[in-house]
């Protein structure tokens, strides 16, 4: 069932969008303020830090598939979304405020409850925003919200736990109950009287088999394939940026603040793609934000100490691509799903959200040891370190844009024969 004329389509997108705001909210204290706090607040070795949280990746991204697939077959979206959302709670406020004596099996337990419960909210709103949006333009403006209200998820999420407390420990205790308290207010601003989205389908078959079929798709698969590529050409400088800023730029005190450039010209970026999408197409919009993202990473090459206003205006141009690689495949992935009347929305955005996760490992498994590979070790300011992080940073990324922009021309075609 799509919105009626009586609810303002405005409202409806904003509805649906701030949902966003929570998930996104809830993924950054768990990669970036976890490992410290359990580390030094509650005295566990950085070795098992590291093993529970390694483990428990891999397990999450590895089951996103299959919960993509239960979902297709179990209650509809919106009531999928809705049970995991006190998980989401339970979960990410224990892991932010462990009680005292909280060891390895608290912060185990724990992460496997707040990524299964986010696994199942984050997966089932994606395909609840392609399974609402009545037109092309509709699903490009349902995947905008929820986009930026994510953005200024991340931002709160980063910005709190030093402006509620002078400490890490009371700080994320605090920003934990923050994120509660906002995450059922959004409850219940987006879940009642929203459309419940497609109906669950039966069928015979096993999750192997349908999970196989999707893949075999080959629009599905292509696409995929260049989302996987633009991914983690994304995801190398955002494992390596903090290195860059303070020891290339040399601002390390200004970290915070390029980062909130980067993110909060991401959110204001999002009306312009939308916008260009509808002119020109969402695959030809998607490959002019690739292009921008090639021209900021070759600019990056020639930054260098104190070019404090030069990255600053790089990191908003990179901002302004990032709102194409998040707003436009997606968007991309609905309009394929609109052309599939078998309804498996859930294990394509299984898939879709295995592929993001496995984007961040790779990222991080390809760019770190590389940059030790040659010569880099964080501090190291001479020459022959700098370039090389310079060409990590900057150069590497550049490369796979131009990968992953040939593969969406690629997959343009395939499209096009497809639909003669």
């Amino acid at each position: 069932m799509m919105p009626t004329a009586k609810a303002p389509v405005p409202l409806f997108v904003l509805r649906y969008g701030l949902l966003g705001l929570p998930l996104a909210f809830a993924a950054l204290p768990i990669y970036v303020h976890v490992p410290k706090l359990y580390a030094e607040q509650a005295g566990l070795s950085l070795a098992l830090v590291g093993t529970i949280l390694l483990l428990t990746r891999i397990v999450d991204a590895l089951s996103d598939p299959l919960i993509g697939w239960v979902s297709d077959r179990f209650l509809s979206r919106r009531g999928l979304v809705a049970l995991a959302l006190p998980l989401l709670a339970v979960g990410l406020g224990g892991l932010l405020a462990p009680p005292p004596g909280a060891g390895g099996l608290w912060l185990a337990g724990l992460l496997v409850v707040v990524t299964f419960g986010y696994s199942v909210a984050t997966i089932n709103h994606g395909a609840w925003g392609a399974e609402l949006g009545e037109s092309s333009d509709m699903r490009t403006r349902l995947v905008a919200a929820r986009e930026g209200f994510g953005l200024f998820g991340v931002v709160l999420a980063a910005a709190l736990p030093g402006l509620l407390a002078t400490t890490l420990d009371a700080g994320l205790a605090r920003t934990g109950g923050v994120f509660v308290a906002v995450l059922g207010l959004v409850a219940l601003v987006s879940l009642p009287g929203m459309p419940a989205g497609r109906r669950p389908v039966a069928r015979p078959e096993s999750p192997w088999a349908a999970l196989r079929g999707v893949l075999a798709d080959r629009p599905f698969a292509a696409l995929l394939g260049v989302f996987a590529l633009n991914g983690i050409a994304a995801a190398v400088p955002a494992s390596t940026v903090l290195f860059f800023v303070a020891d290339v730029v040399r601002r390390e005190d200004l970290s915070g603040l390029f980062l909130a450039i980067y993110f909060l010209t991401g959110a204001a970026g999002l009306p312009v793609w939308v916008s260009l999408a509808r002119r020109v197409g969402k695959a030809r919009a998607w490959l002019g934000g690739m292009g921008l993202s090639v021209a900021v990473f070759a600019w990056a090459v020639l930054i260098g100490p104190g070019d404090t206003l030069a990255f600053g205006i790089l990191c908003a141009l990179s901002g302004l691509a990032l709102g194409a690689d998040l707003a436009l495949p997606p968007a991309l992935l609905a309009d394929q799903l609109a052309r599939r009347p078998e309804g498996r929305a859930g294990a394509c955005f299984g898939w879709w959200a295995f592929v993001t996760k496995a984007n961040l490992a790779l990222a991080a498994g390809l760019a770190l040891p590389l940059l030790g590979c040659l010569g880099y070790a964080p501090g190291a300011r001479h020459a022959a370190a700098t370039e090389a992080l310079t060409a990590v940073y900057a150069v590497l990324p550049l490369v796979l844009k131009l990968m992953a922009a040939f593969a969406l021309w690629r997959w343009r075609r395939i499209m096009e024969g497809e639909m003669q």
